[in-house]
This record gives structure tokens, sequence and C-alpha cells, in this order.
């Protein structure tokens, strides 16, 4: 099959910035799954099932990327996937601090797995979920930072329909 990466995160809901490190994701690598972590500890605003609804809709048509989830740790999910490659996104050098320890100890654990990191394109640098949530939930529009199917969800969600 090549090579499989796996591009975790909450995607709380997912923004154009994802999408763009996705579709680029997926222009690299052979196959990759977009792999919503459920993470016990926060609080989101979309189900782990909500937010997979919605990344399929919004790659439906990339070929070449599934949708699932995982708990636990990534290395643990990687093995299960027979997955060798996880790309994360960078906006901005504090991203990197922080994802840079995170690679460490992933390699740590098992040196087997790459990280690929790639700079988002610069008109999402200071995109994130939570600023999108935040500026959804005054009923302000989000049209140019998330794709239509997850406006409406924003939408809904804070009963502005």
């Amino acid at each position: 099959m090549g090579i499989k990466a796996v591009c975790p995160g909450s995607f709380d809901p997912v923004t154009y910035g994802h999408l763009d490190i996705i579709q680029r994701a997926a222009n690299v690598f052979d196959y990759v799954i977009v792999a919503v972590l459920n993470n016990s500890s926060k609080k989101p605003l979309f189900t782990v099932e909500e937010r997979m609804e919605l990344l399929r809709q919004v790659t439906s048509e990339i070929p070449n990327v599934e949708v699932d989830s995982f708990n636990g740790l990534l290395i643990d999910y990687m093995k299960k996937k027979g997955a060798n490659t996880i790309v994360r996104g960078l906006r901005a050098v504090s991203d990197f601090e922080y994802e840079l320890q995170v690679a460490s100890i992933n390699r740590k654990l098992d040196d087997s797995i790459e990280t690929f990191f790639m700079m988002t394109n610069n008109k999402y640098s200071y995109l994130s979920s939570s600023i999108v949530k935040e500026i959804a939930k005054y009923h302000a529009s989000v049209s140019d930072l998330v794709p239509p199917e997850v406006e409406e969800a924003l939408m809904r969600k804070f009963g502005h329909v």
C-alpha cells in the first residue's frame, strides 16, 4: 500500500487550517488516516461521532483519506493501524516547542515511527478550533474559517438556527 500516515487531532471542529494539512498530507503520502482523539480530560463541543462525520463530509473528495478515532496512546493506535508516519501541522514557534516534545516521546516509545511537521498555509496561521468556537458562540460568521457543513453544525450547537 505504500506509506500510511496518521494525522491525529481533536478537530473540535475541523477548520480550513486542518483541511489544508490533510489535503497536503494526502498529496505526499499514499494513505492518510485522520484520527480523532477521544480525550476524556477535555470537554469538547462536538462528540467524537459528530467530529468524525464532519471530517468525512469535508474530506469525501480526497480518495486516499480515511476518518477514524482512537483513545489512549497514539503509538499504540499507529501499531494497530500498521502506520509508521505521524503528520502534524504547525502554525507558530509555540506549536513547534510542544510538538517537538510529543514527537520526542513518541520516538522514545517506538523509534520506527516518524513524525513529519507541515507548516500551515500563512492564511491559516492564526486559526484554531478554539477561536472558531468563540466566534460562532456569539453568532458571528465563521464562513471563511470552516467549511459550510461545519459552520452549519456550529450554528445548530449554539442554537443560532
